[in-house]
């Protein structure tokens, strides 16, 4: 479910921007001591108070958590000196979705110096690949290629995707690592590169089950409180933590056979993870970048 006709090209651009921004909030805002869940509530806030939604809770994966990290209401864990966080984020205009990440060091060390580089270049490289009717596999290769440089893996059970109106990911992988597709990209799609690199092994295991939720299906049309965050939210994932008082806590506990819920990602073998990510537009001359702070949306 695409969620109806596509939105403006205007629309994925402002949300890139909007997306960027609260990327670049997170970034500034992971310092030592800092709390977790302030940081997401902040990022979130930043989307809103800039005429978006977000388009999924704030991830802020650190260490070997490689995805599906966000905080509940009543989490208290602090980063610590030398904590690898991962920031990714996701706004949406009339779901328009944009999804951007990267990663800090906290406290500005040098341990994941060589993660993070390795994952922002092996984004450049993703993004100068694509081209309108060009292979998927083309991009894979980059990345993994960039990534291999620095003598790190990429992580291959985790990738980019396709993106539609109210679709997160709407069924095209974009894989980190090549052989693994055979699709060809088309003008005019909305696509989120997104590489990993890691000091493990390359492979994920599904850890604790998280804070992140999407309903799997509408829920009865009876139920109304059910109905409206359904509304809200359609396909997109939230998190319980965005429930707006007891009725709406209540519904979600009622309404829990509707919902997935994520696990956290863990690097299988321990390993560290940095991860760089973009959303971009396909154009007839290759990738137009929408995820730059004050970049195509204004």
């Amino acid at each position: 479910m695409s969620g109806g006709e596509a939105p403006p090209t205007e629309a994925w651009r402002t949300a890139g921007r909007i997306a960027a921004g609260a990327r670049e909030l997170g970034v500034r805002l992971a310092v030592p001591g800092a709390s977790r869940r302030e940081i997401a509530e902040a990022v979130e806030g930043y989307v809103r108070s800039h005429g978006a939604e977000p388009a999924f809770p704030a991830n802020l994966s650190r260490n070997v958590e490689a995805a599906h990290y966000t905080p509940d209401s009543t989490d208290e864990g602090r980063l610590l000196l030398g904590d690898l966080l991962k920031v990714d984020v996701g706004a949406h205009v009339d779901g328009a979705v944009a999804d951007t990440a990267d990663t800090v060091e906290v406290g500005g060390g040098r341990r994941g110096a060589h993660l993070i580089a390795a994952a922002r270049e092996a984004l450049a490289a993703g993004v100068r690949a694509v081209r309108p009717g060009g292979a998927v596999d083309d991009v894979s290769r980059a990345v993994a290629e960039a990534i291999r440089a620095r003598g790190l893996n990429p992580v291959r059970d985790l990738t980019g995707h396709s993106i539609e109106r109210y679709l997160l990911h709407a069924g095209k992988s974009i894989p980190n690592v090549p052989g693994l597709s055979s699709d060809r990209f088309e003008v005019g799609e909305i696509i989120a590169i997104e590489p990993f690199a890691t000091n493990g092994e390359g492979r994920i295991a599904s850890g604790p089950f998280g804070h992140i939720v999407r309903f799997r299906r509408p829920p009865p049309a009876d139920d109304a409180e059910l109905a409206r965050l359904y509304g809200r939210f359609r396909t997109l994932p939230f998190t319980p933590r965005w429930a707006r008082g007891p009725a709406e806590r209540a519904a979600l506990e009622r309404g829990r056979r509707l919902l997935q819920t994520y696990p956290v990602f863990l690097e299988r073998s321990g390993g560290l993870v940095a991860q760089a990510e973009h959303t971009v537009r396909v154009g007839p001359a290759g990738a137009e970048v929408l995820t730059v702070p004050g970049g195509p949306g204004g």
